[in-house]
C-alpha cells in the first residue's frame, strides 16, 4: 500500500465481523508500533493484547467509547512505562506515534481499528488499570478496537488551509 493511500484510507471502524484475527497478524502490527519514534529512543510503550470475549465485552463499563468490542475479536491497550521514560511527560506523544503506527499497519492488512482514549481521563485510567491489573508505573494512553472491518468508509482528505500559517501566526 502506497503511503499516502494509506493515510488518507485509514477511517476509525466501529463494525467488526466476528472473523479472528491471528497470532502473527497481531505480531506483525505491535512491530509496527514499535516502530515508533520515541523522545531519547527510550521506546517506553507497553502493551496489552486483549482477545477473551469476556473482556471485550465488558471494556465499555469503564469507556462507553469502546461499545464496538463486543463484535470485535481483538483490542490492543497501548500504555506507557512512565519509568522508561528519558523525558518526562513525553510519553503522551510516544505512545501516540506507536498508536498511530499501529492503526496504519491495521489498515495496510486489510484490517479495521478504532482509537478509543483513555488517558487523560482519570476514571478510565483507574477502571482500565485494574481491569487488567497493570503495574503503577503503567499508564493506559489509549485502545485500538480491531478486527476485520464490516464497514467500508471513503478515503478522505481533511486539509484546511484555515489552519496553516507561515512563519508566524
Amino acid at each position: 500500500m502506497e503511503v499516502f493511500d494509506a493515510l488518507f484510507g485509514r477511517r476509525s471502524i466501529r463494525k467488526f465481523t466476528s472473523q479472528p484475527i491471528t497470532k502473527e497478524e497481531v505480531q506483525r502490527m505491535l512491530s509496527a508500533a514499535m516502530a515508533a519514534p520515541s523522545a531519547g529512543n527510550a521506546q517506553p510503550w507497553r502493551f496489552v493484547v486483549v482477545t477473551e470475549r469476556a473482556l471485550l465485552d465488558t471494556l465499555h463499563t469503564v469507556n462507553p467509547y469502546t461499545a464496538m468490542a463486543k463484535q470485535a475479536p481483538l483490542a490492543i491497550v497501548v500504555c506507557a512505562d512512565v519509568n522508561a521514560e528519558k523525558y518526562k511527560n513525553y510519553w503522551v506523544q510516544d505512545c501516540s506515534a506507536a498508536m498511530q503506527n499501529l492503526l496504519l499497519a491495521v489498515h495496510a492488512m486489510g484490517l479495521g481499528a478504532v482509537w478509543t482514549g483513555v488517558h487523560p481521563v482519570q476514571e478510565r485510567v483507574a477502571g482500565f488499570s485494574t481491569m487488567f491489573a497493570l503495574p503503577e508505573n503503567i499508564v493506559p494512553l489509549g485502545i485500538a478496537i480491531i478486527g476485520h472491518p464490516d464497514q467500508s468508509l471513503p478515503p478522505h482528505n481533511e486539509y484546511d488551509a484555515t489552519k496553516v500559517h507561515y512563519n508566524q501566526w
